[in-house]
């Protein structure tokens, strides 16, 4: 079988790093495989957000959330693949592939900067897999052109916290919200 080539599939609107895959080891000798969101997630990604803890929710969207509106969701799910990207991890389990975390950036207002975030189910934290995925992310965000990213994050969320520093985020109080943290990342 003859794959197509990337110029017929560029001007169907689709992106060859779309087709980009990762299967990552964890900490705990599980793997993930890691890779662009595709349209085809969609279920997937409403299924994923249902399924956090009402904690992890509040800590993704930073306010209470119980169920994704179409709007919010065609927002998630409108990625370029360069302005706009986001990474899936998919595990098996019982028999289907299902997102277990996910990463994402979006070019801001302000040239060269993107803002950032991370979600790991709650039974795949503390397993290396947001690590993982923000490497991923950070590499596409240097090679698309960014020199800066940042994450606006609850303070109380010191999983977020341990990520930032780990990846040599700065972190600073938003001088806006107490109750947030501002982590930046220069590229």
């Amino acid at each position: 079988m003859s794959t197509p080539n990337n110029t017929h599939l560029a001007n169907q609107g689709f992106d060859a790093e779309a087709e980009e895959h990762w299967i990552e080891p964890l900490n705990d000798d599980s793997h993930v495989l890691i890779r662009p969101l595709r349209p085809e997630d969609r279920e997937r990604e409403v299924e994923f957000i249902r399924n956090l803890s009402p904690e992890a929710r509040h800590f993704r969207f930073l306010g209470a959330v119980k169920e994704v509106s179409p709007a919010l969701l065609d927002q998630l799910m409108q990625v370029d693949y360069r302005r706009k990207m986001a990474f899936v991890a998919l595990a098996h389990q019982d028999g289907k592939l299902i997102e277990v975390g996910v990463s994402r950036y979006a070019a801001t207002e302000e040239n060269g900067q993107c803002e950032c975030a991370v979600t790991v189910a709650d039974a795949w934290q503390h397993r290396g897999l947001g690590t993982a995925l923000m490497r991923h992310l950070i590499e596409t965000a240097r090679k698309n052109g960014f020199k800066q990213m940042y994450s606006v994050d609850a303070a109380a969320n010191t999983h977020v916290q341990a990520l930032a520093r780990e990846l040599g985020f700065l972190s600073t109080r938003d001088p806006q919200d107490a109750a947030q943290l501002i982590h930046s990342l220069h590229l």
